[in-house]
């Protein structure tokens, strides 16, 4: 596929960008999930922009099993009953790991939020080749009200300042509508953890073309 081939409205073409270049892998310590992922994050970046015919594109999140988000999911593992015949909101979705997670775990409906187009493409691969299905918006929802569900997930999203704020505040918006919100984060260096209280910590090893370490000590937080 040369340059500027990649339709974005195109699913079809999408998802096979996507298949074609990612590999199915299980993430370290969800090994219940298998995901499209990347192995390096910078050839793909190169691609996408390459293939979307535009520069300066924001990363490939979608092709990753951030270390917030499996500790999030692992969480979600552990105690089944927190998403057990509830609403869920998966916020910054991503690849939808945590989103397939709260389906694996008997959500009644789930919402994976995204406003990356390829990332939500990349939500539905991965949700059929984990045998279950959820609902995608690319709204940006933290602009508006919080989503009306039991339960929001947060996974990684403190590793921009503006952002974090934004986030903070959607989190303070739905705990104030009485939803349960967890959050995973390794601690990021915009994440407010005097905010939160903490539920669980997991060694959640990771690649060093991504992070500092190979292993990020990674935890769970409840608003």
């Amino acid at each position: 596929m040369s340059a500027a081939q990649l339709d974005i409205d195109d699913a079809a073409a999408v998802a096979q960008f996507i298949a074609k270049n990612t590999k199915l892998l299980h993430p370290p310590i969800v090994p219940e999930i298998i995901l499209h992922l990347a192995e390096e994050s910078v050839p793909l970046w190169q691609k996408t922009e390459d293939d979307l015919g535009e520069m300066n594109i924001a990363p490939p999140y979608w092709a990753f099993a951030w270390a917030g988000g499996q500790a999030l999911a692992r969480y979600l593992f552990d105690h089944p009953e927190i998403c057990r015949e509830r609403g869920v909101i998966d916020l910054g979705s991503g690849s939808g790991l945590t989103a397939i997670a709260a389906c694996m775990t008997g959500a009644a409906s789930v919402v994976a939020c995204d406003i990356d187009p390829i990332a939500l493409a990349a939500c539905r691969l991965n949700a059929a080749a984990n045998g279950v299905t959820f609902a995608t918006t690319s709204v940006d929802l933290l602009a508006l009200p919080p989503g009306r569900a039991d339960v929001h997930l947060i996974g990684d999203l403190y590793y921009e300042r503006q952002l974090a704020d934004r986030v903070s505040d959607y989190i303070a918006r739905a705990k104030a509508a009485g939803a349960v919100v967890l959050i995973g984060d390794p601690q990021r260096s915009y994440f407010p953890r005097d905010r939160y209280r903490l539920l669980h910590e997991y060694a959640v090893p990771v690649t060093r073309d991504l992070e500092d370490a190979e292993i990020k000590r990674s935890a769970v937080w409840q608003a």
